[in-house]
């Protein structure tokens, strides 16, 4: 992996630049590996709901669907609050003690059938899988607005954000492998769980706080790229009164990116998690042809979420609304290819799902950029867990039952539609946005 650097601006020590360029590349690749393995083990029930229908037949889509409702819903809030603890604490002890929760939690899901006998345990677990696993988006948010300087950050974020497509990928070619190696199902929940706990280990030994916390200086210094309104308040701990009442809630342009979310989450959220579900059970495909339709969505998104971030810092001028109401718009597109071709061949979904992979990606990316950009870092968070706390609990919660209920009562082409005026919500919240642009001014 090529970290993107960005040189200083001025003149720096050049012991300095060493300790600070290792440093960088340290905790980078510690929040990828890190974030990609909070996927390893976030939405394998996703995976494994056609062997539940299959072998708790008393099932419904939909009340599967409810444990995975659950999950986001607990998601969401959980990353908005712990989005203001990560804000006040030491990433390198929150991220892998998250990340080493959930594991436990998909060890105890896959090992143990009699969770299945009873949907209220199921939906139990999967809520606090769903709590812990919002240990993750906010501490490496944090990381990368204290390690890397705003004319960066568009490409950085783009690159760090692909981490949870290589996961969101990697677990089902692992669940594939498990399945293979164990003769069980339930290895799609701790064969993965047993490759995350390891990499929670390494990412606890690669990971550091902020730059003063190892002696440099902060990065606006390091980089002579300093916001406009920036001033040394910016490196104070904010109490979470003002993160909240000063920073956060106030912001009109946060709550448009908010809403926006929502809609973008609902429409990534109603793709992915029903991929096995719709081509297994409405076309007729096998668990490793739906694994691979999966694997091809998530490795899709890795160009075309550098794509959007880079367009959004070179085309777009940090401007980050207009790559994101590009992209959704040919999302649209594709969730169209992808929902004419019910009755069509496999082929076809491969490559809408790849088109649908490669463009939908860099929307949230970029809205989780935005909302780094409107506030102080110390506040980022928050800010993000804001933005995310729309996106799991109004879009992917909703995504999870409410497309097991509409696939129920309104068959495919219902959530078809759904989906599709949930693509134009997404452009139109965005274009609310316009006005705003990410900048920084260097200092003399």
């Amino acid at each position: 992996m090529v970290l993107p650097q960005t040189p200083p601006q001025t003149a720096v020590d050049p012991a300095v630049d060493s300790v600070y360029r290792r440093h960088r590349r340290s905790v980078f690749i510690g929040i990828f590996i890190g974030y990609a393995g909070y996927y390893l083990v976030r939405n394998n029930l996703a995976l494994a709901i056609p062997d539940i229908l299959r072998e708790y037949p008393q099932y419904s889509k939909a009340e599967l669907g409810l444990a995975l409702t659950g999950l986001s819903l607990a998601y969401g809030l959980s990353k908005f609050l712990m989005g203001a603890v990560s804000d006040r604490s030491n990433p390198k002890y929150f991220l892998p003690l998250g990340l080493l929760l959930s594991c436990a939690i998909m060890m105890t899901t896959g090992l143990v059938k009699a969770v299945y006998g009873s949907l209220a345990i199921l939906i139990a677990l999967q809520t606090l899988n769903g709590w812990v696993q919002g240990m993750g988006w906010p501490p490496c948010g944090k990381t990368m607005v204290h390690w890397f300087g705003t004319r960066e950050r568009g490409l950085v974020v783009s690159v760090w954000n692909v981490s949870h497509n290589v996961g969101g990928a990697l677990v089902a070619n692992f669940a594939l492998l498990g399945v293979a190696l164990f003769n069980d199902w339930g290895a799609k929940f701790y064969f993965n769980a047993m490759i995350a706990a390891v990499i929670a280990v390494v990412v606890f030994v690669l990971m550091r706080d902020t730059p003063q916390s190892v002696g440099l200086p902060p990065v606006e210094e390091y980089q002579n790229d300093y916001p406009p309104d920036y001033s040394a308040d910016h490196e104070r701990t904010f109490t979470f009164r003002e993160i909240f009442f000063e920073h956060v809630l106030p912001n009109k342009y946060l709550w448009a990116l908010a809403f926006a979310n929502a809609f973008v989450y609902f429409v990534r959220y109603g793709v992915v998690n029903w991929i096995p579900t719709y081509l297994e059970t409405a076309k007729g495909f096998s668990f490793q042809q739906s694994s691979i339709a999966w694997s091809l969505y998530e490795y899709a998104a890795i160009p075309g979420t550098i794509a959007c971030g880079w367009m959004s810092d070179r085309v777009f001028k940090s401007r980050r609304a207009p790559a994101t109401m590009l992209f959704m718009a040919l999302t649209l597109v594709a969730v169209v290819v992808y929902w004419l071709n019910m009755r069509g061949p496999l082929w076809i979904d491969y490559a809408a799902l790849i088109a649908i992979g490669f463009l939908i990606y860099g929307p949230i990316m970029i809205i989780g950029l935005h909302a780094l950009d409107l506030v102080p870092k110390k506040a980022a968070g928050t800010a993000a867990g804001f933005t995310g706390f729309f996106g799991y609990v109004f879009g992917s919660a909703v995504a999870g039952t409410g497309v097991g209920w509409i696939a129920d009562n309104w068959g495919w082409n219902g959530v078809f539609i759904t989906m599709v005026v949930c693509c134009i919500l997404t452009i139109v919240f965005s274009a609310f946005t316009l006005g705003h642009k990410a900048t920084s001014a260097g200092r003399a």
